[in-house]
């Protein structure tokens, strides 16, 4: 038996007026979900523990088969394993954003526009990450290159902050959710001196780009200590993703990670690249499990593109769902298929929830045959729920249930 897991960050929604009142995963064209849906499971599944930030870190643990309650120490420290960071116990890792703020306030004045400046491409970034370096960088503080807008510093030996995700924030004055821990806001002002007038932010401007002009930490947390996934289920594992907080949880895991040209964790990601190595990772290069996770939805939900989420969810479905079945239908192998978000992502707030999500089950050895779509308001009337994400995955690896 093979295992795929498909997960379409933050795919769930609310119905919205400009969909007719549908969700965008009811209004999508999605052929290959529905006819997973049509011979298998649909229910909801909670994967954001009560009590806990909604955020994809916490909601991928538990679509992995992790309960975060006992197995999370903070997401930045995640993002710094695909990094290739090395961490001491009591070393603080903090995600760092390249945000774009408003230019002409005094910094606490100043609003926050965009989370992700512009989807910076990761060449871009890493040009303003090394100017950010070559400032702060020391024997304490050590500023590292992720994918994107998503960066990693390092405080050796340092000290937990309260901290606030920007994309939580949009278009607010930042004063209220500045860090108090004196050393990260006076981190945060000075990158904003150092990056507006740097010259690859003005080319930006002129191109119409947004700048990528502060720092914005949050997401602090110290060393994990996952089990590995082939100690927990006996499955040899891999994960293919755009984004560093999936492959740092697949690098802790002890995962074969596939680095694919081109993802970019972005609608615009290269679609049948990830497709592609989700197959050899189970056909040619003899895993028997792999975590295909897509950002796309999420980053289109952020920035309150409906049609964009729609499209994205759609691309799920014919450019990654399709030929992964066809691939695995055309191999003769015995496969298992879960499909789900990890979280909520509403238009409407342009940011994550904690509510529960539509799942889909599909096993290749026993086909249900039922009239079926895979959306939010079927998978509520099936009565199937899970109330912790990671017990959906147990029910999905047991060979003989």
């Amino acid at each position: 038996m093979k295992y795929i897991v498909i997960l379409g960050d933050g795919m769930s929604d609310e119905p919205i007026a400009q969909l007719g009142g549908k969700t965008p995963l009811e209004y999508a064209s999605t052929p290959a979900m529905d006819l997973l849906a049509s011979k298998g499971e649909v229910g909801m599944v909670q994967n954001v523990p009560a009590g806990m930030s909604p955020g994809s870190e916490i909601a991928n643990l538990s679509v992995m088969g992790y309960d975060p309650r006992t197995d999370f120490t903070g997401r930045s420290p995640l993002e710094a394993l695909s990094v290739g960071v090395d961490m001491e116990p009591d070393d603080v890792i903090f995600r760092c954003n390249l945000v774009t703020l408003t230019e002409n306030e005094a910094y606490p004045d100043k609003t926050i526009l965009d989370h992700s400046s512009g989807e910076i491409s990761t060449a871009d970034a890493d040009v303003l990450m090394q100017a950010i370096r070559e400032k702060f960088n020391s024997r304490e503080f050590q500023f590292y290159t992720g994918t994107s807008y998503r960066h990693i510093m390092v405080w050796k030996h340092g000290k937990l902050a309260k901290l606030a995700p920007p994309h939580d924030h949009l278009g607010c004055q930042i004063g209220p959710w500045l860090p108090e821990e004196p050393v990260l806001r006076q981190f945060m002002e000075q990158s904003f001196d150092i990056l507006n007038s740097h010259p690859l932010n003005l080319a930006r401007a002129a191109a119409g780009k947004n700048k990528g002009n502060s720092l914005w930490y949050w997401g602090a947390g110290t060393r994990p200590n996952l089990r590995s996934f082939t100690g927990k289920t006996g499955l040899k594992g891999a994960m293919v993703s755009a984004v560093d907080l999936l492959k740092g949880i697949a690098v802790g895991a002890g995962m074969q990670v596939y680095h694919v040209p081109g993802a970019t964790g972005s609608i615009d990601t290269n679609w049948e690249g990830k497709a592609q190595a989700a197959i050899d990772a189970l056909l040619k290069d003899g895993n028997d499990f792999v975590y295909v996770h897509v950002e796309a939805p999420d980053e289109m939900a952020h920035q309150g593109l409906t049609m964009e989420k729609v499209k994205s969810i759609e691309y799920l479905d014919s450019r990654i769902i399709a030929p992964v079945m066809q691939a695995l239908e055309e191999s003769g192998e015995d496969f298992r298929m879960l499909v789900l978000p990890d979280h909520p992502n509403l238009l409407r707030l342009r940011t994550h929830v904690g509510d529960p999500v539509p799942y889909v089950l599909y096993d290749s050895t026993r086909q249900a045959k039922k009239l079926c779509r895979y959306n939010e308001a079927e998978a509520m009337a099936s009565g199937n729920r899970y109330d912790a994400g990671y017990q959906l995955m147990q029910r999905f690896l047991q060979k003989n249930d």
